[in-house]
């Protein structure tokens, strides 16, 4: 139970939106909004935070507390989207188990890895690189060695 002087968490927010180009529209503000939270509270410091990451999507986590205030941590970019540009593909397969469409190899996976690892449910590299390998597979993405 939360003290009495503590926040306490209404709502936890999941967002996918291209870095340093949020705006008041959709998904950002149609989300935020439904919250009653403040757009521009979040909108310039996020596109000030993730400018290096310009054009590409990154997912972002809002936590939103009772008093309309919140929180939000930037997870960089999702694996589907690294492996995606490591191996030069528009999209993954409909049927992963029979139409595969690249292949990527240990060395793409591990600097994958490397990249997310604080998001990653792994102890160490060879356990990140398996979790990326199996993002990979059902993307239909052959994994090599």
């Amino acid at each position: 139970m939360a003290s009495k002087n503590e926040k306490q968490v209404i709502g936890n927010l999941k967002l996918r939106i291209p870095g340093g180009k949020a705006t008041a529209g959709p998904p950002v503000g149609s989300t935020l909004g439904q919250w009653g939270l403040n757009m521009m509270d979040f909108i310039n410091p996020f596109n000030e935070a993730t400018k290096d990451f310009m054009g590409k999507n990154v997912i972002v986590h809002i936590k939103v507390y009772d008093d309309r205030s919140f929180d939000w941590v930037c997870l960089g970019q999702p694996v589907d989207d690294l492996i995606r540009e490591a191996i030069k593909i528009q999209k993954g397969s409909g049927k992963p188990n029979l139409d595969k469409v690249g292949k990527i190899t240990r060395a793409q996976l591990e600097e994958i890895a490397n990249k997310k690892m604080a998001q990653l449910n792994a102890v160490d590299l060879d356990g990140a690189v398996k979790i990326v390998a199996g993002t990979a597979r059902s993307m239909g993405v052959e994994v090599e060695g």
